[in-house]
């Protein structure tokens, strides 16, 4: 997925809509890793402080052990296993690893630490199906160590102190993964059992719910492990009841001689769980063909090792290692354009300049080239009622996950209307897609060119799209669901002109990263 920027796509971008901007620079993966990063020369500036009291020589071998060996064995069994490691997934096992457990020199801790790390990368590739890592490997490893009796993970940062910087980084997280429904979810689950049990040892509930909090490694936990992107079903409504059950492990003692309650075998369950329900491992790609789609965007299409099952509106996660990092990441997330029962699958992808490393190396695949799809997920899908009504707006390259639902025949029997954004008439994609379709297409150019006479055209006059303009547009669009594609800023932008419209429910997917 790539950000178009349309100009005067709805109202002065917000805020939040900034935001989104920034934070669209950088992958999740990175975004954590940054985070953690902070966090980590946070908590030694605690202990300079007085705040922590392990020691900063401690906690600086401890530090240079987690990361170091993390990516040391990453690299060694990628090499073994003649694959091309993930090093930044590497760094930020390692980040973990230093929170889970305590900084020390005593020799039994230091090998436990060890193991730790070791084990973590080993389940990337040991506890895999089909490429795919089943656990969270950081929970794998203090998992596995805890059962040895070297030594037990700690989870010191849930400590007061790391508070005011944690939180922080736990929102900004939350914010850029939209998980914070599920975070919601499991926090209320966890607090509300954790609490009832402090109450009846006599806490008030202010004390309770700070313990909770505050001393216990909730907020850790749901900000970069629970929501880890590889470890979680597809759908909207499966992370809900997965935040739910983890809640529920999490926070229910209980001890059965060699397994105990803790929060990695909370977790390594809801993995389990999580890989259940999804699409089962990676899954080989091998390229078909590229066909230029407008100036600017470039359609790419994949012969599948095997089926692979997703739902129209959704996307792939794709790992694209490139030898140059330009620190936007490996693993890039596509919409599918194709219909299920193909036998291909594609993506459609802003081409223009400048280009991402990952982007480079799509553009650089011969015939016969083969990829590696992560995972698929996503909820931008329709409702299952065929007889709701919809409006589709999409800016730009943001006409991808719609072609889905055309092309699958999702729309065929169902009162829909698509609006585009484009900067000029020759970069509205899929033009042929649409007209075959025989939806209402009405399009907004920002340079007042004509588009096909297939599609209407929305009057580009300076006016912005606002609410105003999008009621006249579309006077019934409080009965319409609305789904909202393009980059961060334009779909802040449009769905913000779409509730000033009257729309009740809007789904938005953005674009970003790129």
């Amino acid at each position: 997925m790539s950000p178009v920027e349309t100009p005067k796509a709805g109202p002065v971008p917000s805020a939040a809509a900034r935001l989104d901007t920034v934070l669209g620079r950088f992958t999740m993966y990175r975004l954590i890793l940054l985070v953690l990063a902070a966090l980590a020369v946070y908590s030694l500036l605690l202990d300079v402080l007085g705040w922590l009291t392990f020691g900063i020589p401690e906690m600086l071998a401890h530090l240079v052990l987690c990361l170091g060996l993390t990516y040391a064995s990453n690299r060694a069994l990628a090499a073994l296993f003649r694959v091309r490691p993930h090093s930044e997934s590497s760094l930020i096992t390692g980040l973990l690893l230093y929170f889970l457990f305590w900084p020390s020199f005593a020799p039994m801790d230091v090998a436990g630490v060890a193991l730790a790390c070791v084990l973590a990368s080993a389940s990337k590739y040991a506890l895999a199906w089909r490429g795919r890592h089943i656990f969270n490997p950081a929970a794998a490893g203090a998992f596995v160590v805890g059962l040895t009796g070297l030594n037990v993970a700690t989870w010191w940062a849930a400590t007061p102190a790391m508070l005011l910087l944690l939180v922080p980084g736990v929102l900004l997280v939350l914010y850029r993964t939209r998980k914070f429904l599920m975070a919601s979810i499991f926090l209320v689950v966890a607090c509300a059992i954790i609490g009832a049990e402090l109450l009846q040892a006599g806490m008030s509930v202010g004390m309770a719910l700070w313990q909770s909090l505050a001393q216990r490694p909730l907020l850790f936990f749901v900000g970069f492990m629970l929501t880890e992107p590889l470890t979680l079903p597809p759908r909207r409504w499966q992370q809900l009841a997965l935040a739910a059950v983890v809640g529920v492990v999490f926070a229910v003692p209980y001890n059965f001689g060699f397994l105990a309650n803790s929060p990695e075998a909370a977790l390594l369950l809801g993995n389990l769980l999580a890989f259940m329900a999804g699409q089962r491992g990676g899954v080989r790609l091998r390229f078909n063909g590229t066909r230029p789609l407008t100036p600017s965007t470039t359609e790419f299409s994949f012969k599948p090792s095997r089926p692979v099952r997703f739902v129209p509106g959704q996307y792939m996660e794709l790992d694209l290692p490139h030898a140059k990092s330009d620190g936007k990441g490996r693993r890039r997330v596509f919409s599918l354009t194709g219909s299920p029962s193909e036998h291909v699958v594609k993506f459609g992808v802003r081409t223009a300049e400048p280009l991402s490393a990952a982007k480079k190396v799509l553009l650089s695949l011969q015939p016969g080239d083969e990829l590696t799809a992560t995972s698929v997920g996503g909820d931008f899908v329709l409702p299952r009622d065929p007889r709701k009504p919809v409006l589709m707006m999409a800016a730009g390259i943001g006409i991808t996950p719609f072609l889905s639902h055309l092309s699958s025949g999702g729309l065929r029997d169902r009162d829909a209307m698509i609006l585009l954004l484009a900067r000029s008439a020759d970069e509205i994609a899929y033009a042929d897609e649409l007209k075959a379709a025989g939806v209402r297409v009405v399009a907004r150019i920002a340079d007042g060119s004509q588009p096909p006479p297939h599609i209407t055209a929305f009057p580009a006059d300076g006016a912005r799209v606002d609410g105003e303009a999008l009621k006249a547009l579309v006077p019934d669009i409080a009965d319409r669901e609305v789904y909202i594609s393009g980059s961060p800023a334009s779909v802040a932008s449009l769905r913000g002109a779409a509730r000033q419209a009257g729309a009740r429910k809007v789904h938005v997917d953005s674009f970003s990263g790129y």
